[in-house]
């Protein structure tokens, strides 16, 4: 387990553009050490918002982009091209314009491809071990106001799931109620391990999960990269913390 390391910058712009040059360079790292790089994206905003850095960061013609495996830490169990999915949304953020190997983007299957949940996750499952993701380079990560990390939902009955890549997730308090999610055994199988959050709305999340709260109550808060754990968020995110953590 590593300490995790805060750093803040002064707003959510800021915040994307920073993260996504960390990336670069985390990706350009990995592909020298070992030729290939293994990235686990998050949806909503702030998924997008470093999807949308990254087309626009200098360094990111450096990268041999179809060296590079992208994966999702979890996904709604949605047809592909939903608007809701994870994917979709990264798509259209600009992932897809970034030449990469369409065979290395290892989307979680939907129901038009899958007979059900449980088969989506157990064939992502297989995916992660045929693909040679024994350790992702970079699990990026969103955190929920309720403190929540992929589909991991606090006092959820999945949440605590064990010997397992991935889960089917039903009932979630959040919709859509059906999704597919790694669980936290496979999610600190990271190199680095990257929270990246925004908003005042995220503030007390953000706080408990530095702190170390009960997984119970704040799942964000128990998952660690094995060389490294940082939490990268913009000034209304970080307004709970003490000392407000260090300047990006």
């Amino acid at each position: 387990m590593t300490d995790a390391q805060v750093v803040v910058h002064p707003t959510k712009q800021s915040l994307a553009d920073a993260a996504a040059a960390r990336l670069v360079v985390a990706v350009l790292d990995a592909q020298a050490a070992r030729g290939v790089a293994h990235v686990s994206m998050t949806g909503g905003s702030m998924g997008s918002a470093i999807v949308r850095s990254v087309t626009q960061a200098p360094g990111r013609d450096a990268v041999d982009w179809s060296g590079v495996h992208v994966w999702w830490g979890d996904e709604r169990y949605l047809p592909a091209g939903d608007p809701d999915r994870n994917d979709t949304q990264n798509d259209e953020a600009g992932l897809s314009t970034l030449g990469l190997d369409p065979a290395n983007v290892h989307r979680v299957p939907g129901p038009d491809t899958s007979g059900s949940p449980e088969e989506s996750a157990a064939a992502y499952s297989a995916t992660v071990r045929s693909a040679g993701a024994g350790a992702f380079d970079v699990m990026v990560l969103g955190v929920g106001p309720d403190g929540h990390i992929a589909s991991l939902f606090p006092g959820h009955p999945a949440s605590g799931t064990t010997d397992a890549i991935a889960i089917a997730v039903h009932d979630s308090p959040k919709p859509p109620p059906t999704r597919v999610s790694l669980t936290v055994e496979c999610l600190e199988r990271s190199r680095e391990v990257w929270f990246l959050v925004a908003g005042a709305d995220k503030a007390d999340a953000v706080r408990r999960g530095v702190g170390g709260a009960p997984f119970e109550t704040t799942p964000a808060a128990h998952v660690h990269g094995e060389e490294r754990t940082l939490w990268l968020v913009d000034a209304a995110a970080a307004s709970a913390l003490p000392g407000r953590g260090d300047r990006g």
